[in-house]
């Protein structure tokens, strides 16, 4: 990697335990790595070993107990909760397993969701929208709900959502965990 260029996100000894009755239970313990702009990086390891911990970690969901934070060269760990709520907004979209569609929102209300909170006019929020339903083959399904739409439609109306605000860093949570093989990797490709 080019030491000139500052990694998108540079995480350092960073620690988060979870507290269970009486019990501390650690998650993470000295977690040390960069990401580099432009990187596609999975998280693999069996179930409970921290791996949505760190994702929420990264995201700004959660803060760790221990440990240095930086995502676009901000240390999130020093944000207080609404500058986080706030960095948020700007720099990450989600893209979740199960999609987190709103049920009595359409496709295009469901992507514009992120939009509202910008300074964007109505007419500019249609044509984002627009765009970014279109870039994923959905520009037929733009009027449907959440429940008139396959597995595949609904994960891509939320990649729509997470990309419409062309965030710093894009947090997938097993985004491909319900789908089938063939829409899974079409899916991964986009």
């Amino acid at each position: 990697m080019n030491q000139s260029v500052q990694p998108v996100v540079e995480i350092r000894n960073l620690v988060k335990s979870y507290r269970r009755g009486g019990q501390i239970v650690p998650v993470l313990t000295d977690i040390t790595f960069d990401i580099a702009a432009g990187d596609y990086v999975a998280l693999m390891g069996p179930s409970g070993s921290g791996k949505s911990t760190l994702l929420n970690l990264i995201a700004g969901i959660d803060k760790p107990d221990g440990g240095s934070l930086r995502v676009g060269g901000v240390d999130i760990t020093a944000l207080s909760e609404s500058e986080l709520a706030a960095w948020r907004a700007r720099n990450v979209g989600f893209i979740f397993q199960f999609y987190n569609l709103l049920p009595v929102l359409t496709a295009f209300e469901n992507v514009e969701l992120p939009l509202l909170l910008t300074r964007l006019s109505a007419r500019e929020r249609g044509e984002h929208v627009t765009a970014a339903l279109a870039m994923m083959g959905l520009t037929d399904r733009m009027e449907h709900y959440p429940s008139e739409l396959s597995g595949g439609q609904q994960q891509r109306v939320a990649i729509a959502r997470a990309i419409i605000t062309d965030p710093t860093i894009l947090v997938a949570d097993e985004p491909t965990g319900d789908l089938d093989r063939v829409s899974a990797a079409e899916i991964l490709n986009l």
